[in-house]
């Protein structure tokens, strides 16, 4: 058995020891649970996961496109599997994939390497996004006393359409850049709403960069490989990129547009129809991960309805209201 642990998320190097321990000030006590026989349903999904990867960026174009440009239509259910392709390196980063933290730090590195931005970068990240949601870390607000609506506009809508993803890939730049200049880049970045200062703070640590040095690098090489191997179909890659992109970009923020600010622990539990919802790892289950960061997928609708099974709003509709745009803070 294994407990239902509360994440230290404010340090990203104790997410993958969650499931070891809970914390012991300020918690919440969830009981014991026997762990159903599904661990090794993970293990088999990430292998599949990182097989379709091979598949979009090797074997299609090398194998299948000379043959006929019809298979480049099999990109678009790849595209649409974008959601569950995360779920797993989500998984990955709060170690719950397989409960074993380096196994789980090696199937992360794979995925994010095929995902187009190194592990360590999305791990930090995510978790200083449980420590600072609705603080630090509010997407969607803006203060009417420093700003506009149409100047938080300029950067809200291209980060939803996108843009988020596109930060996440750009930021293999930083492998260019030595160690002291990453974190003078994130004492300079360091704002009270923003989580960018402490993720440049963590990835320009030596043993962390140099991780980040050796991914980045893995992630250029495959993604030019690709590119001159689709040739003169390049352009299917890159629109299922931009693909990626806008899944990655819009989902973000859907489970916390419009919430209260000031909780991190507070996120929305968002209907899917039932086939969906084992399709994108219960990731729709957002308001009992927050509360419960070392559950497993697999976990969560049973949490779910141990809390009143209640859902916030329909996951459609959650996602498509974000296009209102900028809140303005209270």
């Amino acid at each position: 058995m294994a407990p239902y642990a509360w994440i230290d998320e404010s340090d990203p190097d104790q997410g993958a020891d969650a499931m070891a321990r809970t914390r012991t000030a300020g918690t919440v006590s969830v009981p014991r649970r026997p762990v159903r026989p599904d661990r090794s349903i993970s293990v088999w999904l990430t292998a599949v996961a990182i097989a379709l990867g091979v598949f979009q960026l090797i074997a299609l174009p090398l194998g299948l496109l000379p043959r006929d440009a019809a298979w480049g239509w099999t990109l678009v259910p790849l595209t649409l599997l974008t959601t569950p392709f995360w779920s797993l390196i989500h998984e990955a980063v709060h170690g719950t994939l397989t409960g074993k933290r380096g196994l789980d730090d090696r199937c992360g590195r794979v995925l994010a390497v095929l995902y187009g931005s190194p592990f360590v970068l999305l791990k930090a990240g995510h978790l200083l996004h449980h420590r600072y949601s609705r603080t630090r870390e509010r997407a969607e607000v803006y203060d009417p006393a420093t700003t506009t609506w149409l100047r938080a506009a300029l950067g809200y809508y291209p980060r939803l359409f996108g843009g988020l993803y596109l930060l996440e890939v750009a930021a293999l730049l930083l492998a260019l850049l030595p160690a002291a200049a990453v974190r003078e880049l994130g004492r300079r970045l360091d704002a009270p709403e923003t989580v960018a200062g402490p993720i440049f703070a963590r990835v320009g640590q030596p043993g962390v960069l140099r991780r980040f040095r050796t991914d980045a690098a893995a992630i250029v090489i495959l993604y030019a490989a690709a590119l001159l191997a689709y040739g003169s179909h390049c352009w299917m890659l890159l629109a299922a990129l931009g693909g990626r992109a806008v899944v990655i970009s819009w989902s973000d923020n859907a489970y916390h547009y419009g919430t209260d600010l000031d909780a991190p622990r507070d996120a929305l539990n968002l209907r899917l129809p039932r086939p969906l919802d084992a399709l994108a790892l219960n990731f729709h289950l957002h308001g009992v991960h927050h509360r419960h960061p070392g559950l497993r997928w697999y976990e969560l609708p049973d949490a779910f309805r141990d809390g009143g099974g209640d859902y916030d709003l329909g996951w459609f509709a959650a996602a498509g209201r974000q296009i209102r745009g900028p809140v303005a803070a209270k």
